[in-house]
């Protein structure tokens, strides 16, 4: 079919038009609505950032469950919507444990925040009878926590918290503590009901049957000051390591592996030799070696050479005398400072 109608096709179409005889439709232009009294404040690019930092978080916190209650747990990011908050609040049960963590990041240029965890009732419920000994079967309660209870959940709640804290650390240095337990979400005063916030949900599986959720909510102004740390291109270049942080830790391991014992033999020569002639030696045999008493020998440190050395004496006791570091197990890299140590002779 040509490109172009010519003039006589466009007058037919026109005349089928005109009679009924073809029938037009229009097309139909898809509208997505926007609500300029609630603009979006993050990209998809930055939905995607915090979709990694959190199923990192969803990892360890469902390694951690597993531990504590002994069983299969499961965890994953489902979607990550941003909103007002009380249209979270609003859609959270009356019943259900939340906490709230206090996020302080090192760097003074953030302000500090709240985010808020939110487990449901039969997630807490089946954790309690788990952690006390229970099956975990014991778990569709329409009831409120006791004291105890309460006590047990803010112990877990905090465990949680300091997981988010190792996540963060990744991407930035913050200090996260548990702040609070409420069991009823009317009574949050943490945000304004205007306030945009984040949530991320995300479901649960623990044990065979039980598929629950849960979700964390941060605020949207406090992300808008650090999600640019958590894009994924500057991961490992935004976080600047502290040198003061980094001699420290430096130091610490210097000092354990030097704790540590290792063998150390000093090695004058190897040569084969058959199992019969061995069988046959007696005491004050001699056996020719293929070096001088004055030739260099390896010192070995559990099992790997180590460095070249020399034999002496010292305070009438038979010793070493190192001199050149063996580098891949052949070349000779020469000693700083010549050592002569009694602790090495064999």
């Amino acid at each position: 079919m040509p490109e172009q109608l010519s003039q006589s096709q466009i007058d037919a179409l026109l005349q089928k038009m005109s009679a009924g005889e073809m029938n037009v439709q229009e097309e139909k232009v898809k509208i997505k609505e926007y609500d300029f009294k609630s603009p979006k404040k993050f990209t998809k690019e930055q939905f995607r950032s915090l979709d990694s930092l959190h199923e990192t978080f969803a990892r360890m916190v469902a390694s951690y469950f597993s531990a504590l209650l002994r069983t299969v747990c499961e965890l994953e990011v489902l979607q990550i919507e941003e909103q007002r908050y009380y249209e979270y609040n609003n859609a959270l049960p009356d019943l259900s444990l939340v906490g709230v963590v206090d996020m302080k990041p090192e760097d003074k240029r953030y302000d500090e925040a709240r985010i808020v965890l939110n487990l449901p009732m039969d997630v807490g419920f089946y954790m309690i009878d788990r952690v006390l000994g229970g099956p975990g079967t014991g778990y569709n309660f329409s009831r409120n926590y006791t004291d105890i209870e309460i006590a047990i959940l803010s112990n877990i709640l905090s465990s949680i918290t300091s997981r988010l804290q190792d996540t963060w650390n990744h991407h930035l240095e913050v200090a996260a503590t548990l702040s609070g337990v409420e069991t009823n979400a009317r009574l949050l005063q943490v945000f304004a009901p205007n306030d945009v916030v984040v949530v991320i949900m995300m479901n649960v599986k623990l044990g065979e049957h039980l598929e629950s959720s849960m979700n964390v909510c941060i605020p949207a102004e406090f992300l808008e000051q650090v999600i640019d740390t958590f894009s994924l291109q500057f991961v490992h270049s935004s976080k600047r390591p502290d040198p003061e942080k980094e001699r420290a830790k430096k130091q610490i391991i210097l000092e354990n592996v030097c704790e540590s014992d290792m063998e150390i033999k000093a090695v004058f020569d190897e040569f084969p030799l058959e199992l019969r002639e061995i069988m046959q030696l007696q005491p004050d045999d001699v056996i020719p070696l293929g070096k001088s008493i004055d030739s260099e020998i390896l010192v070995k440190v559990g099992g790997i050479p180590w460095c070249t050395a020399k034999l002496g004496e010292f305070k009438q006791k038979k010793a070493i005398k190192l001199q050149n570091i063996v580098s891949n197990g052949d070349e000779e890299i020469p000693w700083q400072t010549s050592v002569t140590s009694p602790e090495t002779s064999r």
